[in-house]
């Protein structure tokens, strides 16, 4: 048989028993939850992990990522900290001195927090780069700064749709430059970003990241090798979608879960590229573009539904979302809502909703697929948003509570490297929506980021993403400060005060509360990562 693992003196999330301190894990599937006495007298011969009073629960999912670009910044030229024009130089300047003869891929930058409120020009950036290939995504990685030496490597791009002879590359001169930047990766480079990439995201307590690839973000060998490196080892598991049209062969050559992700409808805010049905009010010369019309969204539903693949699209601006809700009207009409919903075909980002479309998408079942730190980072009245779309329009992003209140299934995750891994902190951001309204319960926010995710990507067996008897054992350990509970009552209560309310607590997700710290990481029955410090086994004599 196999052995079986006996979890004691912690506290944890289940909603069987929400006072629960053990957890029995037999093989890969979670065998008995309760009491420390009881466990110990049904599992007298269980191997003891001591808890010292640490927090168990379902281990995260992130819903979208981009594995190689992150573990690029992981490893590379990280820009997000960079808080002026100047100082984005020097760290370019640096970067080049410290690697010298090496493609330098970069992400992060964001002009707008800048006091010069622009980005440096090609000029500056051949200046700071001595000649060296340079690809530096903006923080959205919807446009680019790039060096006439990488410009040499991607000619398609000169004179193509979003070329720029000074500033940053948009649209299809982004793609050809992008797709040059990766081609000059060598296959050691890429892997060891795939794994530096796993590694982190299982530290932060993360079991199963959703790979978001296409032609226009990654090649199919960059998707290939990671779901191979990820199947062969203690790693997050990853699910895979391939953003292409009438790509139905490649997708069973690949075997990617469905042909979503990022196929694009539209762009990204920051790169003024999102699709609106009224001009940008920073930019009234834009209204951004629209890659995908309503009839192209709704054969590729159509022909996804028929083949029984999930289909999905990059959507965020208002007029890609009307775009995309008449594809999904129109694909209902020629297969039926009933097989339309359960393919639960999803929507990456879905900004720009308003209540008549969230009811609508939430018929035919869709899932969202929601970054809440977007929020968080560019949400609110005086921010981003705001800047590039009025205060009306531009605090009216991200509606989650609406969502959710008509049927549209919500999985967070966080576009990495847009943004950070994180996971507590999308929570946090869920629950603190900067818009009145707009954010949900520390309940729902967590379970859109641990089952969601599952079920986002088709695992709905009813205990995937929890801690029940019979669950599979994809857990994590943390360490936390305060657990609080919202009581039937709705008042808010500490761990300490009363642990038998009937609601599993979760750790305080407040501004000023310390985040939790992971301790480890399993997915069903394998430890994928551990902490060394208070993290003691033993067994009973």
């Amino acid at each position: 048989m196999p052995d079986t693992t006996l979890l004691l003196g912690g506290r944890i999330h289940t909603p069987g028993s929400p006072d629960a301190t053990a957890m029995a894990v037999t093989g890969d599937t979670v065998a008995w939850i309760g009491a420390d006495s009881v466990g110990r007298a049904l599992h007298p011969e269980a191997r003891v992990v001591d808890l010292d009073g640490a927090f168990v629960a379902p281990a995260f999912v992130d819903a979208h990522v981009h594995a190689t670009s992150t573990g690029l910044l992981l490893n590379g030229l990280d820009l997000t900290g960079c808080a002026s024009l100047t100082e984005f130089l020097h760290a370019l300047r640096d970067h080049v001195a410290e690697h010298p003869g090496t493609l330098v891929w970069g992400h992060g930058w964001d002009e707008t927090w800048w006091p010069e409120r622009r980005p440096p020009s090609r000029a500056e950036i051949d200046a700071a780069a001595d000649g060296a290939p340079v690809y530096l995504s903006r923080i959205d990685v919807h446009s680019a700064l790039v060096s006439s030496a990488l410009i040499e490597r991607a000619p398609l791009s000169r004179g193509a749709e979003g070329w720029s002879e000074h500033g940053p590359l948009t649209r299809v001169a982004h793609h050809h430059a992008r797709s040059a930047a990766r081609e000059s990766l060598g296959t050691g480079q890429r892997r060891e970003a795939q794994l530096a990439f796993l590694r982190h995201a299982a530290s932060r307590g993360i079991a199963s990241v959703h790979e978001c690839g296409g032609p226009d973000i990654s090649g199919p060998d960059d998707l290939a090798d990671l779901l191979a490196l990820a199947a062969g080892g203690d790693l997050p598991e990853v699910v895979g979608y391939w953003g292409e049209l009438g790509a139905v062969d490649k997708a069973r050559e690949l075997g990617v879960h469905g042909l979503g992700g990022d196929l694009f409808v539209d762009g990204a805010m920051g790169s003024r590229t999102a699709a609106l049905r009224d001009p940008y009010t920073d930019d009234p010369s834009t209204a951004g573009v629209l890659y995908l019309d309503a009839e192209s969204v709704a054969e590729h539903v159509v022909e996804c539904t028929r083949n029984e693949l999930q289909a999905g699209f990059h959507v965020i601006g208002d007029a890609g979302v009307a775009e995309v809700t008449e594809g999904f009207r129109r694909a209902a009409l020629e297969v039926g809502i009933p097989a339309l919903a359960s393919m639960r075909h999803r929507l990456e980002h879905l900004e720009m909703v308003d209540s008549g479309q969230a009811a609508e998408l939430g018929r035919y079942g869709v899932a969202a697929s929601v970054q809440p730190q977007f929020d968080a980072a560019w949400g609110g009245s005086a921010d981003m948003y705001a800047r590039r779309l009025g205060s009306e329009r531009g605090t009216r992003l991200n509606p989650f509570s609406q969502l959710a209140a008509e049927g549209v299934l919500l999985a967070f995750g966080s576009d990495a490297p847009v943004t950070t891994v994180n996971p507590w902190s999308a929570v946090r951001a869920a629950v603190n929506h900067r818009t009145e309204g707009f954010g949900v319960s520390p309940r729902a926010a967590f379970t859109a980021h641990t089952r969601g995710g599952w079920r986002a990507a088709g695992v709905d067996d009813g205990v995937t993403g929890t801690l029940v008897p019979g669950a599979p054992a994809t857990y994590a350990i943390w360490d936390v400060d305060d657990l609080v509970v919202a009581a039937p009552d709705s008042r808010v209560q500490r761990w300490s005060t009363d642990p038998r309310s009937g609601v599993p607590a979760l750790p305080d997700l407040g501004a000023q509360a310390r985040l939790p710290r992971c301790l480890r990481t399993v997915l069903r029955g394998r430890t994928l990562y551990a902490r060394d410090v208070g993290d003691e086994e033993h067994t009973i004599p």
